[in-house]
């Protein structure tokens, strides 16, 4: 049990027990519930060290192998900031330790990096980023309004501006983060002279930096086969990323490359299983700023796989999409989205007659795409997206498509904020409003390369149509990653068999054309048990390695990335 008075005495921590606060926590964006013991608030790096130190004395080394869920009496630390995860990453049975109270701070913005704590909300340091100069970290994800920068680095986030600008993986120079010895160490990619210099030094970063060479170097070979064939992946522990080649540039022209050794890149992504990051320094991009959008309304989805390919001929900065059943909910709840777009309130409202109207004549598309152009001018995004409407209406009237393809292509920033919005809330509007049955985020986030979608979609709707769901699909068709969410009532005794079944069949599929389980939601509970699946015993073991050698007594995280099982999901999947 949490001994709350001592924690607070002994830490300097702020320690909540209350049932209503534990109940909260217990959730995010999943299926799953786990309560915890208590939720704690550090007020500062002394705090949280001394929190993680005396976890690590009343942790249970017997917990490794069981990689604790607390089941053996030992207690563990979950990070925890804004909660919106959809795989149940910051769901834990122990401590929860809380970033967005006091570790909400952004410290530097400069030209191309800012530094901030991870309890800051992305919405507010987007605002200060585009105050300085029209800046921003572009590997936000949908929730960009309720997500944290922390989350981003700990699920390596990507989102709609993922096709161009990568994941969040790219954008972190350096972090500092405390380490299972209750101490603050800083992270950043050494020249491996410079690792030598780390290696020799009496801590546990040193241990650390010794033991990942020696793991990284011996199993190259395997790693490196073992990575999938894909623009992005959120499943395992990165360890392909650590060590690679840096241009050694003189003014803006690279002379030569030298070998880095980056332990951040195997950090972001690794959902605090390896300890509790603290500070990040992020780089940042200036995008253009004038972006138009192709909107394209597909009638079934058989010529998605084509339909995409042309697109992607004329490099889109983003390309995104949502379904048929996504559509009918924005129809049918228009007043929230209007109300987020803040404006004119009737004007906004005329804006949607289109979708009104297709719904009244059950012209409803199949799948709507949203292939956005940018350039330094309205005009010249306007023309980049019409040379690609122009194409695809020239295939169109060859007979290459099995329909006629409608298209639009917006010619004002309203135009552009109504597909978005409804693209951005497109997972919330099914949460609050799918009824008596829940959305199932399980199979939500799988990723194959772009040219192999009219080979794989057609398997996977196979699949799909034999347990007779209810599913809308959304993603990103430019990058091969697709979140396809059933709606279950899960309270049914075949829900669990149809998860198991379901996440089996279609991960199969997804490894037999190379791609990932997860592109961007990362492992968390839901995915864990599958990691082996996606990698084999042999990488799965090197993971397992990689956990105990940054965290010994298993307690940052237990069952995230490894260790967790189907038994310990199911026990604790929502009951309404």
């Amino acid at each position: 049990m949490i001994n709350q008075k001592e924690i607070t005495e002994l830490t300097g921590c702020e320690v909540d027990v209350f049932p209503q606060t534990l109940y909260n926590v217990s959730h995010d964006a999943s299926i799953f519930e786990v309560k915890p013991e208590a939720f704690v608030h550090p007020k500062d790096i002394a705090s949280l060290c001394k929190l993680v130190q005396y976890v690590s004395t009343h942790s249970d080394e017997s917990g490794h192998g069981d990689i604790g869920f607390g089941r053996n009496g030992g207690m563990n630390i979950t990070a925890r900031s804004a909660g919106t995860d959809m795989g149940g990453g910051p769901l834990g049975q122990s401590i929860i330790v809380d970033f967005t109270k006091y570790f909400n701070h952004i410290k530097e913005v400069g030209d191309g990096y800012a530094v901030v704590e991870p309890g800051v909300y992305y919405r507010d340091f987007d605002k200060e980023t585009l105050a300085h100069g029209g800046q921003i970290l572009p590997s936000y994800p949908a929730s960009r309004e309720l997500c944290t920068v922390g989350g981003m680095t700990a699920n390596n986030s990507g989102g709609e501006k993922t096709l161009t600008y990568g994941k969040t993986e790219k954008y972190i120079r350096r972090l500092k983060m405390v380490l299972a010895d209750g101490k603050e160490y800083e992270f950043k990619p050494l020249t491996l002279m410079e690792l030598e210099q780390q290696k020799g030094m009496p801590n546990l970063q040193s241990d650390i930096y010794h033991k990942m060479y020696e793991l990284i170097t011996t199993n190259r070979d395997i790693l490196e086969k073992a990575r999938p064939e894909v623009s992005k992946n959120s499943c395992g522990y990165y360890l392909w990323n650590v060590m690679y080649d840096r241009p050694i540039l003189n003014g803006e022209k690279s002379v030569n490359t030298e070998k880095v050794f980056d332990l951040t890149k195997m950090i972001v992504g690794s959902q605090g299983t390896l300890g509790l990051v603290t500070e990040v320094e992020f780089g940042l991009v200036k995008p253009n700023p004038h972006s138009r959008l192709l909107v394209v309304f597909l009638k079934d989805m058989k010529s998605l796989g084509r339909v995409a390919s042309e697109i992607m001929k004329f490099k889109p900065e983003s390309f995104e999409s949502y379904d048929d059943h996504t559509f009918r909910v924005a129809v049918k709840f228009l007043p929230s989205l209007i109300k987020q777009l803040k404006g004119n309130v009737f004007r906004l409202a005329i804006g949607f007659l289109p979708e009104l109207w297709a719904v009244i004549r059950g012209g409803v598309p199949k799948m709507v795409l949203m292939a956005e152009f940018t350039a330094t001018t309205a005009g010249g995004a306007l023309y980049e997206a019409m040379q690609a409407e122009k194409a695809l209406a020239e295939l169109s009237e060859a007979g290459v498509f099995s329909h006629k393809i409608r298209t639009e292509v917006t010619r004002s920033a309203s135009a552009t904020d109504k597909y978005w919005v409804i693209r951005r809330e497109s997972f919330n509007m099914l949460r609050k409003h799918s009824g008596k049955l829940r959305t199932a985020p399980f199979i939500d986030d799988f990723v194959v390369k772009p040219e192999h979608l009219s080979e794989f979609l057609p398997q996977l709707y196979d699949i799909l149509d034999q347990y007779r769901l209810t599913y809308t699909i959304a993603g990103h068709v430019g990058d091969g990653n697709f979140h396809i969410i059933p709606l279950m009532d899960l309270r049914e005794p075949k829900a669990h068999k149809i998860i198991e079944d379901l996440s089996v069949r279609v991960y199969k599929l997804v490894h037999k054309f190379g791609g990932s389980i997860t592109g961007e939601h990362n492992d968390g509970i839901i995915r864990t048990p599958f990691v082996k699946m996606q990698y084999g015993e042999e990488v799965y073991a090197l993971f397992e390695q990689t956990k105990k050698i940054w965290d010994p007594k298993g307690i940052f995280n237990p069952g995230k990335k490894v260790g967790g099982t189907l038994e310990y999901a199911f026990e604790h999947i929502v009951n309404s």
